[in-house]
């Protein structure tokens, strides 16, 4: 299919005004090597993956407290850990499942919904644990917390800026490019700050 537009991208190998990484002076150029920066720089997964053994401990902790269905659990741990860990339904419920066979916990199903309670063995458990950190109190969960922020903002700014850059006109692209410049002068403002 010559010609066609292959592996997302535009013809030429890139997006338009970008053939084989040079500008024919596009108006977008400015805002493609930004988006394309800031994908480069934030294109890694925000949010910290946890093992295994940390969603079972944290499953752990919480049910501690008090019963909880498995949406429950993974609210907590997201609100626990600022955001910074917020544990899929794929990773959770299987660890649910893996403690309800250890006999460590157990599911009583109300309306519709399974809520999961520590049985006498899963109680004891817990309380062994009880003077470790929780996953997210452990070095570094803290950090990340505030430093998934910033990657998450870029990602949406990028995204922001290719949306202008797909649909926009002429000259609402040139103002997307003025605010972007301004931005990124007031982010390194921030760092020469005392």
């Amino acid at each position: 299919m010559s010609g066609s537009y292959s592996n997302n991208k535009f013809p030429g190998g890139g997006f338009p005004g970008r053939r084989n990484g040079q500008s024919d002076g596009w108006p977008m150029n400015a805002v493609w090597e930004t988006f394309e920066n800031m994908r480069g720089q934030f294109g890694q997964k925000t949010g910290t993956r946890m093992g295994r053994g940390d969603v079972r401990a944290a499953v752990l902790s919480l049910l501690a407290e008090k019963p909880m269905h498995g949406y429950q659990i993974i609210q907590e741990i997201s609100e626990r850990s600022g955001g910074a860990w917020k544990p899929s339904p794929g990773s959770v419920y299987p660890a649910l499942q893996l403690l309800a066979d250890e006999g460590l916990i157990r599911a009583e199903e109300s309306n519709g919904r399974k809520t999961y309670s520590l049985t006498p063995e899963g109680q004891a458990v817990a309380d062994a644990a009880a003077d470790t950190k929780t996953p997210w109190e452990a070095q570094g969960m803290r950090d990340s917390s505030r430093a998934s922020a910033l990657p998450k903002a870029g990602i949406e700014l990028a995204q922001a800026a290719a949306q202008v850059g797909r649909t926009g006109t002429p000259e609402q692209v040139q103002q997307a490019v003025k605010i972007l410049d301004e931005a990124r002068r007031k982010l390194y403002s921030i760092l020469a700050q005392d």
